[in-house]
């Protein structure tokens, strides 16, 4: 089923003319196929990158290898890297990345449930953490409706501004 918020990303990137890329670990490819599913995404969707492997994140999207050594994959300053670098990877204008643990056991120390959504714009960054609750497919879909959601908060900042 189509969600709303899709459409409504798609459309606000498009009246902007925002090219947008993705850096998926633990939601692997689900927020680009959420957008993909709109008609007229290809207008807009540069494309992304499915990093669930540190290896990945490290080579394809230039996140430190210090830092995955000490902090792990699951960390705010990971999934800011990881938007950082699918925005240069895909030339988009505004990318976003998930990076979390959908379960069911714990990983990196950290719980099920908990989640980075990153994000870089232009030359801005940053993460935002969330504290998801269900199964390993709720969890997933709860941080693609969450990265969906940070897509058209940056895009109605950037509008209003």
């Amino acid at each position: 089923m189509l969600k709303p918020q899709a459409p409504a990303v798609i459309a606000a990137a498009s009246e902007r003319g925002v090219q947008l890329a993705t850096a998926e670990s633990l939601t692997a490819g689900m927020i680009a196929a959420r957008l993909a599913e709109v008609s007229g995404a290809s207008a807009v969707l540069r494309g992304g990158v499915v990093s669930y492997s540190s290896d990945v994140k490290r080579e394809l999207l230039n996140v430190d290898e210090n830092l995955l050594q000490s902090n792990g994959s699951v960390d705010p300053e990971v999934a800011r890297q990881m938007a950082v670098g699918a925005l240069k990877a895909c030339g988009a204008d505004l990318a976003i990345s998930a990076t979390g643990v959908a379960g069911p056991e714990p990983h990196d120390g950290k719980s099920v449930g908990t989640v980075f959504i990153g994000w870089a714009y232009g030359a801005q960054s940053g993460s935002q953490e969330h504290h998801f609750v269900g199964d390993r497919s709720q969890i997933r879909e709860q941080s693609t409706q969450a990265a969906l959601g940070q897509i058209a908060a940056i895009l109605n900042k950037a509008s209003s501004q």
